[in-house]
């Protein structure tokens, strides 16, 4: 299969302009612009393209419902990717540029936005001045600007550093960070494809989501769905960490096993440890027994619910027979109650007494009455806060809990 969105790998130096056009750089966005902007929209609707940032949101119907009566609109790509575990986001801005920006580009023309951001996470600073050099490029080759190509179509795009918090890859809390405010979610509603970036209607998309629209534009809604499943189109960036032989960043049809994942792509487990639990959305994900049926079961948004877990973005963690998971989500807790930003009662307590509880319980000092109280205070937490970060901080604590109490049982 040729690289979709890791084409860097099947071409070199399509970081580079000229060698982006040559093979076949900028069509989709020409085709776009002639184009009727809804249709562009319900292309996208079509191929079934849902948001790889990790709510698997369907694209297009994100762009459907931009609120007309209310003007300008802008597109905002979330380049933050916080997320540990996650690094597709930054491969493609580096080595496939272009195509991300072309991504911008037909997705800004659709919604009727002359302005587009991209808020990177602040340790991204040398990627924002790349972006910016090639944003430049664009600028100068008539595909950026005034005027774009001849039509009546002007849009410009800026890049915007964010200050390195976790918290503002969440949505709204980015567009707060991006108005000048602390970067901490928005009650909901408004969405903001109603009332987003200074109040005005705005397209919220992961770097991923949007570098998938120029393939779809070019080839077609058909032609995008040959890969995947029916309800997960097209191909998927998985970033293989942990326990693993050959980590990395692996472009697949959505759908492809685990197994496939991490035995074939990945090389298979080190040292002959036995593999233990996948993690499958990083930080945030719920630890997944890896047995068989796990194993075999096919990474689309659908599947991975029945074996205990979310695809989220991607970002799948092997764990191996060698760790013990009181470590693990003392680590995970740890990462969650710094970065909490305090807004939620639930969320800044509960991740302060659970990183006191997995604190204790690791260092050999905890009862089994304190992996009860860890649990009861986890399990408060959720369906109570404003952003999915209290309900992410406590997924690997009880699944951990509850599908591997032998781990808690040694230490206590």
């Amino acid at each position: 299969m040729k690289y979709m969105l890791l084409r860097h790998r099947d071409v070199p130096n399509i970081n580079q302009i000229d060698i982006y056009q040559k093979n076949g750089g900028f069509d989709a966005l020409k085709k776009a612009i002639k184009m009727k902007t809804d249709d562009v929209t319900n292309e996208v609707k079509e191929a079934g393209l849902r948001g790889r940032g990790g709510a698997g949101f369907p694209a297009g119907v994100k762009w459907s419902f931009m609120d007309n009566n209310n003007w300008p609109h802008y597109v905002v790509a979330n380049a933050d990717e916080s997320e540990p575990g996650t690094f597709k986001d930054r491969e493609i801005m580096e080595s496939n540029p272009f195509q991300f920006l072309e991504g911008i580009a037909i997705c800004s023309y659709a919604v009727g936005a002359n302005a587009a951001y991209i808020y990177l996470r602040g340790e991204f600073w040398e990627v924002a001045h790349f972006l910016d050099e090639k944003i430049e490029e664009m600028e100068k080759a008539g595909f950026l600007g005034d005027k774009i190509q001849g039509t009546d179509y002007s849009l410009k795009i800026y890049t915007h550093l964010g200050a390195g918090a976790y918290i503002c890859g969440e949505e709204t809390a980015m567009l707060e960070s991006m108005e000048g405010k602390r970067g901490q979610p928005r009650v909901r509603p408004p969405f903001p494809p109603s009332q987003g970036l200074y109040n005005k209607p705005t397209v919220v998309n992961n770097v991923e989501t949007l570098t998938s629209v120029p393939y779809i534009i070019n080839n077609g809604a058909k032609e995008y769905r040959k890969f995947g499943t029916d309800k997960s189109p097209g191909t998927k960036i998985f970033s293989l960490s942990g326990n693993v032989n050959k980590p990395g960043n692996y472009e697949l049809p959505l759908g492809t096993t685990f197994r496939e994942l991490i035995f074939e792509h990945g090389g298979g487990i080190p040292n002959g440890n036995t593999i233990k639990a996948i993690m499958p959305a990083g930080a945030s994900s719920s630890m997944v027994v890896a047995n068989d049926e796990a194993l075999d079961t096919p990474m689309d948004y659908e599947s991975v619910p029945n074996v205990g877990g979310d695809l989220g973005s991607a970002s799948v963690i092997v764990v191996d027979d060698s760790i013990s998971l009181d470590w693990l989500i003392n680590k995970t807790v740890s990462f969650f109650e710094h970065e909490s930003c305090g807004k939620c009662t639930p969320c800044r307590e509960g991740a302060y007494w659970m990183k006191q509880l997995t604190s204790r319980i690791h260092n050999g000092e905890g009862t089994q009455d304190d992996v009860e109280l860890l649990k009861s205070v986890a399990t408060q937490i959720r369906g109570t806060t404003l952003c999915a970060l209290g309900e992410f901080s406590t997924m690997a604590v009880v699944s951990s809990i509850e599908r591997f109490p032998e781990d808690f049982e040694a230490k206590v």
